[in-house]
């Protein structure tokens, strides 16, 4: 037997520190969402206040509290296992569509 099912199943396979890594990208990745919530913020209260960017900054905030919350339960998830499982698709679906729409958000800010 070969593949991935073939890892999963070998008791003696030894990840190293390969969740550590990961656990410290999901890390830096948070910090990214949050740099870019607070200058959210920051352009938005610098500029004046107007209803559009009130809006597109209140969605920004929201975008990063949703993939906050998924980056801490993945975090918890590769601190607490030894052999945590596979991230979820639809998880990673919606961790993508988070940074993409925040990212789409920060840039209609600055424009």
């Amino acid at each position: 037997m070969s593949g991935p099912a073939a890892r999963q199943r070998d008791p003696d396979r030894d990840p190293g520190l390969q969740p550590e890594r990961t656990r410290l990208a999901w890390r830096r990745t948070t910090l990214s969402g949050t740099v870019v919530a607070v200058l959210a913020v920051k352009t938005v209260l610098h500029g004046g206040a107007s209803a559009a960017g009130i809006v597109g900054c209140a969605l920004c905030c929201v975008l990063w509290l949703g993939f906050l919350s998924i980056a801490h339960r993945r975090i918890q998830t590769l601190a607490t296992a030894t052999s945590p499982a596979a991230f979820a698709p639809r998880h990673a679906a919606a961790a993508v569509l988070c940074t993409v729409a925040m990212a789409g958000c920060g840039a209609a800010l600055v424009l």
